[in-house]
């Protein structure tokens, strides 16, 4: 029997996504070149979307005559994209809330997200979203993870430098010798009691596995409780020991491709990650350079670029391709960063273009990212019932990657809400 806690997290979230489609515009897309998500192409394609959601797709059809009717003119319309592990707050949280949430918001539609998962930020995001589902402001769908640990500090944390802690990754350095300290099982539970009150939609957690330690059954317990709340867990794992540990214990999806170890050397952990069928974020321009505008490599904190770390920047890629070709098929676009949504997606799809089809990388950041965000039963894929998350990019995707850089039109629940 669920608890009332779950009854009410539930509840809250069909409201949510109740509100987001009423709220939208009866209207019909015509003359389009139709990626459904699913593989299929329409090219002279009609969508028509009722209440926010989308009632038909089809070919060579005439729109309803009681509608609004975008003339899509031969372009690509193609579901909206979802950003599937970002950080949205930077800086101070009250600050940004109220001078720089508004803009950053429309700069993710602007690039066609919409839906973005945040992946661990300040609670004002929870306020923002607020902001948008009132329509006070404009923005993506926004799903919030709230952190919950699996172990006390590692021996020799204190003695960390300061900076972006992927720049100094306990994974990517000595592994630790000793057992982390546990936490005890009622601060765990606590912990999650206080997320779903505060109205998050994950728990989101981190393992690094120690000799002995409490990671694994830790993680098992946040799961279990996670489950009582309506709180699916994702998991940060980024070395390949450490992703093999956290299938044992179940997560929803996993926030990362491993990027240190090599799956090609290491086949049972290739196949039991594959086995597990959790859905992976790619996030696979994290450890390859970010250029500003005057030509330097800058690391997601915006400071120098770290060359030390670039390995993982080819190994994260090959094992990506290792584990598509395994069977992992629910992987979907992630950045880990937080430059604006255009600049990462720029950066994440040179790393995906190096082993990705663009065929393969259409997939990735629509219909797998969605499964990966845990919310594919309504977006992702454009088919009757779900909701209409809909862009129109000026040329094909399919033939070019670059082509996803070219957003013209953005629907988000039926409402249009940029365009250019």
């Amino acid at each position: 029997m669920q608890s009332s806690a779950t009854l009410r997290t539930v509840a809250a979230a069909g409201a949510l996504l109740l509100t987001s489609a009423a709220s939208g515009q009866d209207l019909a897309i015509t003359n389009a070149r139709v990626l459904d998500g699913t593989g299929a192409v329409l090219d002279r394609g009609t969508i028509v979307v009722r209440d926010g959601r989308i009632e038909s797709v089809s070919a060579n059809a005439q729109a309803p005559g009681n509608v609004r009717t975008i003339d899509a003119a031969g372009r690509t319309v193609m579901p909206g994209f979802v950003e599937a592990h970002r950080h949205i707050v930077d800086g101070d949280p009250n600050a940004w809330l109220e001078e720089t949430a508004a803009e950053q918001m429309q700069e993710f539609l602007e690039a066609g997200f919409t839906t973005v998962v945040s992946a661990i930020d300040p609670p004002q995001l929870l306020e923002a979203r607020q902001r948008i589902e009132q329509g006070a402001m404009q923005g993506p769908r926004i799903f919030a993870a709230a952190f919950v640990p699996l172990a006390g500090p590692m021996p020799g944390s204190e003695n960390q430098p300061e900076g972006d802690p992927a720049r100094f990754d306990a994974s990517r350095r000595e592994r630790p010798s000793q057992a982390a300290p546990a936490i005890p099982r009622e601060a765990t539970i606590t912990a999650i009691e206080n997320a779903a009150r505060a109205g998050y939609d994950y728990l989101k957690t981190v393992i690094i596995v120690t000799p002995g330690g409490p990671e694994v059954e830790t993680l098992k317990l946040v799961v279990e409780e996670g489950r009582r709340h309506g709180l699916p867990t994702i998991t940060h794992a980024v070395s390949v020991q450490d992703t093999v540990a956290a299938v044992e214990a179940g997560p929803a999806s996993l926030v990362h491709t491993p990027h240190i170890g090599h799956l090609g050397d290491q086949p049972d952990a290739l196949q039991k990650i594959v086995d597990a069928g959790i859905p992976m974020m790619s996030t696979l321009a994290v450890f390859i350079p970010h250029f500003d505008e005057d030509n330097e490599p800058l690391f997601r904190d915006g400071l120098p670029f770290p060359w030390e770390t670039l390995s993982s920047g080819g190994q994260g890629p090959v094992n990506a391709r290792l584990l598509w070709e395994a069977g992992l098929t629910s992987y979907g676009y992630g950045t880990d960063t937080s430059w604006p949504p255009k600049e990462s997606l720029i950066d994440e799809l040179r790393a995906l273009r190096t082993v990705f089809s663009p065929e393969d990388v259409v997939s990735i950041i629509t219909k797998n990212a969605a499964e990966a965000a845990l919310q594919s039963d309504e977006i992702g894929t454009l088919e009757p019932g779900k909701l209409a998350d809909i862009v129109i990019v000026d040329g094909d995707p399919l033939e070019a990657s670059s082509a996803l850089l070219n957003v013209v039109t953005t629907i988000k629940g039926g409402e249009v809400v940029f365009e250019q």
